[in-house]
């Protein structure tokens, strides 16, 4: 089963994502990062590939898509707040 990080765990795992442009979500326990492409068929195709990743882990995003960009926020909702599969889909996001 999902446990919500730890606090140890939240400075190991959440720190590199951090670094690499991810915020914590004011007012929740969750996470978020905007990602800017040159067009909205860029910024679709993107969202469709993070979607089979998505389905696969059986863990999805909430996320918005206005022309070339696309807000995803990370929360396992069935632990109130952060997980290691919100880090493990922000590092594949990243990486798509």
């Amino acid at each position: 089963m999902t446990e919500k990080l730890s606090d140890t765990a939240r400075e190991t795992i959440l720190a590199p994502l951090i670094a690499n442009g991810w915020m914590m979500t004011q007012g929740r326990d969750a996470m978020e990062k905007t990602y800017a492409f040159a067009d909205f068929i860029e910024a679709f195709s993107w969202m469709t590939r993070a979607a089979f990743w998505a389905e696969k882990w059986n863990h999805h995003p909430e996320w918005t898509n206005i022309y070339n960009k696309v807000t995803v926020v990370l929360c396992t909702h069935d632990v109130g707040g952060l997980s290691s599969l919100d880090a493990k889909l922000a590092r594949k996001l990243d990486l798509l």
